[in-house]
């Protein structure tokens, strides 16, 4: 069962009329469960992997808590830790490993020793192992108590809006409102609502549209010239955050609703002035995670610099890797890593060219120039995650640069199916999201001025857009699932 799935929209509503009926004492129960019947909806035989996490992660934290000898703590860290990254990395990583060490082997004129093993990677399983891993870190740190209420806790791990691509809880934040009893309430209501609509218009009109356009060129990557590899990464460029923050706004839409605040997962990226300011602005659950688990225990910024930028490329590396088990995943990340690196070596020399050529760094030109070189950098990573595989990504990077024919203005009609429609249709809708997300995101920072009704009606005639779109797209099989399911 996907948001965008018929079965969502009778799912949701029946889990919304319980969920408000119930007593409080049954409604974790009920929310447990209506969690559980999610996930079992893509394959219900891997449901003990998020038992077993779940199990493993809430004793780990009781003995940490419990215990009042430092090296039984770290031991029942060490175990939740192993225990829950083993898994991730057995169905996650077990093959791409294997595949590694055979061309390894094939390099040196060696047989292939390893098999690779017919697995199917769960669901979610990145973001789900990552939410336990920061429960039992934090308890260890002692910065929150152990829950000694399994129920709630099994809640926290499996919260069905956010249970297979996030954003990546943290405890102290949704825990404490699982235990809560929200009656509903017009404004969350409404809130919540505003935010499916955006989330979904976002998914189905807009990232679902542009799909066909970049899928046709990375899935024959030779053919491709490079004005095609050019639009097909800006369609992809849009099509990722659409897909990817359109999620992210269903599923907080359903929490809102529910009286439940997730935290947000995306601040306009795309308008960032930095690859830094980027990372700040996109899947914010996630770079918040890296920073307080793995780029700060290994030293941040307050160490030399060579470490500073060692640092840096770890995390951005590991990024790349829990994305995808794939070398073309571990080269994205070490791209926006050698951004950032690049970003702070030049930052004393830019800044000297800047104040020669007389440049103002706050002034309207300058902030643009910096807008449009960050967009492009991202959208030119984008590319490399995009790939297929690392063999494609290299003949793709290939053909953007070389492949530009003099009949380029010809690919590039040639690109949209010479359907003109089509490219006016793809070019209003992202104009129309852009409008939406920009007024959400107003909206969020300014909630003082409260409710105006004539402020739902692009959300109402939005309404019907979707259903246009979605019945269209249901008719023609062209409604796929959402990107970040994957991993």
């Amino acid at each position: 069962m996907t948001f965008n799935s018929a079965g969502f929209l009778i799912f949701f509503p029946v889990v919304l009329l319980f969920y408000f009926l119930l007593p409080k004492k049954l409604t974790w129960i009920w929310l447990l469960a209506a969690s559980y019947w999610f996930y079992m909806s893509w394959n219900r035989d891997l449901v003990f992997l998020i038992l077993f996490t779940t199990a493993v992660s809430y004793a780990g934290g009781l003995i940490i808590e419990k215990s009042s000898k430092t090296a039984v703590k770290k031991t029942a860290l060490a175990v939740t830790v192993v225990s829950s990254l083993g898994v991730l990395f057995f169905f996650k990583y077990f093959n791409f490993l294997t595949d590694s060490l055979n061309r390894v082997f094939e390099f040196f004129g060696g047989k292939t020793p390893f098999a690779a093993l017919d697995l199917i990677l769960p669901v979610g399983i990145s973001f789900y192992t990552f939410q336990t891993l920061s429960y039992a870190i934090d308890v260890y740190r002692g910065k929150i108590g152990a829950e000694r209420h399994f129920g709630y806790y099994a809640l926290y791990v499996s919260f069905f809006p956010q249970l297979v691509a996030g954003p990546i809880e943290r405890p102290e934040n949704l825990l404490p409102q699982l235990k809560e009893k929200h009656p509903l309430r017009t404004d969350d209501a409404l809130a919540g609502l505003k935010k499916m609509v955006l989330g979904f218009f976002k998914k189905v009109v807009v990232a679902d549209m542009l799909a066909p356009l970049a899928d046709g060129v990375f899935a024959a990557p030779g053919q491709a010239s490079g004005i095609s590899v050019l639009l097909a990464c800006l369609a992809f460029t849009v099509q990722i955050y659409c897909d990817f923050s359109g999620y992210t706004d269903i599923a907080i839409g359903c929490a809102r609703i529910m009286g439940i605040r997730l935290m947000q997962n995306f601040d306009l990226p795309y308008g960032a002035r930095s690859i830094k300011e980027f990372w700040a602005k996109w899947h914010i659950s996630l770079s918040s995670w890296f920073m307080d688990y793995l780029y700060i225990p290994l030293g941040g910024n307050r160490c030399p610099r060579a470490r500073h930028l060692c640092n840096l490329m770890i995390v951005f590396l590991v990024s790349g890797l829990w994305h995808g088990a794939s070398w073309h995943f571990v080269l994205w990340g070490g791209l926006h890593g050698l951004y950032q690196v690049i970003g702070i070596l030049t930052r004393k020399p830019k800044d000297r060219l800047l104040d020669l050529l007389g440049i103002k760094k706050d002034g309207r030109f300058y902030r643009a120039v910096q807008r449009v070189t960050t967009f492009l950098l991202v959208a030119f990573a984008w590319l490399l995650f995009r790939a297929d595989s690392t063999a494609d990504m290299l003949i793709l990077v290939h053909r953007l640069f070389t492949a530009w024919p003099a009949d380029s203005a010809a690919s590039a009609y040639a690109f949209f199916g010479s359907d003109v429609t089509r490219l006016v249709l793809c070019a209003a809708a992202v104009f129309v999201m852009a409008l939406m997300d920009r007024s959400e995101h107003s909206d969020a920072a300014c909630p003082q001025i409260g409710f105006r009704a004539e402020r739902l009606v692009p959300y109402l005639a939005a309404v019907w857009i979707i259903a246009f779109s979605w019945i269209s797209l249901q008719a023609s099989g062209g409604s796929g699932t959402f990107i970040y399911f994957q991993f």
